[in-house]
């Protein structure tokens, strides 16, 4: 399988990367993708126009990974801006990309994320779920939109809604573990809020999963199948690292820290992998605890190396 992924010096694309070894890689900066990488890089700027053909040409598989970084930094107006353009304006140009090719590949297998729900309790989130309201859900619809023009040019589409992924690299999970680190670790606003987590290697088996299955086709949400709310994810997180987590951190405080993004630590959403349980993808961690151990004992194992 011969893939091309944008994104691919990233926390997902480091590894598909790794586990593909046709893989190409599209960056905007390609000598510096090459060089840590260890692949043919080839340059493209998302926001401005489509990639060159010869990077596109013979591609089985195109992964699109590519978009501005969500939790990184207060969601002031232009953040935003860069949050929905390099997601609606980079997938667009894509797949403009995509039509001008004589020869198409076969699937192009396009990041999302479980923000299109929004805030929605305790109900049960299948990849059937309605879009919730809000920035994040609007920009998520937009941006499956987007990807999804490549059905009319023949190519299958997959949009993997990804969840909270833990690994033991970067990520969401070295942002929360520090204050655990520290003892002053706890549960965000009540609690009660769900939270779809997914470990690495997950994610990265799902969307393999994606580009060769060929019935799986639209929505594929990359969570675990055991959802838990931010309580319990708060308990678990403090076992594995043998800290306390006594404390809570009120709505209002995250809210005037973080503004309109802390309404991403507080959303509630109970999303479940319908389609990969239904295609019968086996999940290497299914359960917290076990995904937590292995990312703490793979972490032991490095500092002892």
């Amino acid at each position: 399988m011969k893939a091309l992924i944008t994104g691919a010096t990233g926390l997902l694309g480091r590894r598909l990367v790794a586990r593909l070894p046709l893989a190409q890689v599209l960056s905007r900066s390609p000598e510096r993708a090459a060089d840590a990488l260890g692949r043919v890089a080839h340059g493209w700027d998302p926001m401005h126009g489509p990639p060159p053909e010869q990077a596109l040409r013979g591609a089985d598989v195109v992964i699109h990974l590519a978009g501005d970084p969500v939790a990184d930094g207060r969601w002031t107006a232009a953040k935003k801006d860069r949050i929905r353009d390099s997601r609606l304006v980079g997938t667009r140009n894509l797949v403009d990309g995509l039509a001008k090719l004589a020869s198409r590949p076969r699937v192009l297998v396009s990041a999302s994320a479980v923000g299109l729900y929004g805030d929605r309790g305790d109900e049960l989130l299948d990849e059937e779920a309605a879009a919730g309201a809000g920035f994040l859900p609007e920009v998520c619809l937009q941006w499956e939109r987007e990807a999804q023009r490549a059905s009319a040019l023949g190519i299958r589409v997959v949009c993997v809604r990804i969840g909270v992924v833990l690994a033991p690299d970067g990520g969401a999970l070295s942002r929360m573990q520090t204050p655990f680190s520290l003892g002053v670790g706890g549960r965000l606003g009540s609690g009660k809020q769900w939270m779809p987590w997914v470990h690495v290697d997950d994610v990265v088996g799902l969307v393999l999963h994606a580009c060769r299955d060929q019935s799986i086709h639209g929505a594929m949400n990359a969570v675990s199948p055991s959802p838990v709310t931010n309580a319990d994810f708060t308990r678990a997180l403090a076992r594995a690292l043998r800290r306390p987590a006594l404390l809570t951190v009120p709505k209002m405080a995250l809210r005037i820290a973080l503004g309109e993004l802390s309404e991403v630590l507080l959303s509630s959403q109970r999303v479940v992998p319908e389609v990969a349980t239904r295609t019968d993808y086996r999940f290497a961690y299914p359960e917290l605890e076990g995904a937590l151990a292995a990312i703490y004992a793979r972490e032991a194992n490095e500092e002892v190396a």
